[in-house]
């Protein structure tokens, strides 16, 4: 695994430190997401949530589901009959997705929970399913969220992480990463006004694990017929794992 992330001045903790720079830039984090994923993020999403098993009456998680993007797909899979909680630990996103939300039909089955990753607030075997969505670079423990998620899903249930990943084609890697580390920071403080948010964002990336760690580590922990679907050019990792025991 990489190293930890080097905190700014004033931060004693990775999780302090994450949870300002979201609540910084909620009013305008599903635009810029749409914007500097040249509107791809929406295809990402609904490619994860087809992963998950969910079918229509069934029960959904979405960790850290900040505005609620990755949880309003679960829901129109769930359907009315169905229930979905999406659980985050910064107020201000949560806020947000409930405005979201609100104006969806879908939204009504949304239950919105303050809570924490690496801690979830829920039984075990509770959730068909449970996902984390562009997350978990941001968590203080990678392989306790998983766990957690696996903990709090049913047996034969899936556990799907989305995630930006490390592209490995050659040409291709290096104008990603001209783009990604120099003008999604430069476009993203034209954004939000700010310069701290979206320069964090390339230093996330560069102190995650690649996303063949990532497979290793789901299957460390327990999860069964794990795969990883590599999407865009290998810019964005869907990881899936199955819970162990009898369905």
């Amino acid at each position: 695994m990489k190293k930890d992330l080097q905190l700014p001045d004033g931060y004693s903790s990775k999780e302090d430190y994450v949870r300002d720079l979201f609540e910084s830039i909620a009013h305008r984090y599903d635009l810029l997401n749409t914007l500097l994923s040249f509107n791809r993020d929406k295809y990402w999403r609904r490619f994860a949530v087809a992963r998950t098993g969910l079918r229509a009456g069934g029960t959904a998680l979405d960790v850290c589901c900040g505005t609620g993007s990755l949880a309003l797909e679960l829901a129109r899979v769930a359907g009315t009959g169905g229930r979905v909680v999406g659980v985050d630990f910064a107020p201000r996103m949560l806020a947000e997705a409930k405005r979201r939300l609100g104006r969806r039909p879908e939204g009504r089955i949304i239950e919105l929970i303050c809570g924490n990753a690496v801690a979830l607030p829920f039984a075990d075997d509770t959730f068909d399913c449970a996902t984390i969505g562009f997350a978990l670079r941001n968590v203080p423990s990678i392989e306790r969220t998983i766990q957690e998620m696996q903990r709090v899903v049913k047996p034969g249930g899936r556990v799907v992480s989305l995630e930006l990943a490390k592209p490995g084609a050659f040409g291709f890697k290096q104008l990603y990463y001209l783009y990604f580390n120099h003008l999604v920071p430069l476009l993203g403080r034209l954004g939000v006004g700010r310069r701290g948010p979206y320069s964090y964002l390339p230093h996330s990336l560069k102190d995650f694990p690649h996303q063949r760690e990532i497979l290793a580590l789901f299957r460390r922990v327990g999860l069964e017929d794990v795969a990883l679907y590599e999407l865009t050019g290998g810019i964005v990792a869907v990881h899936v794992g199955t819970k162990a025991g009898p369905v």
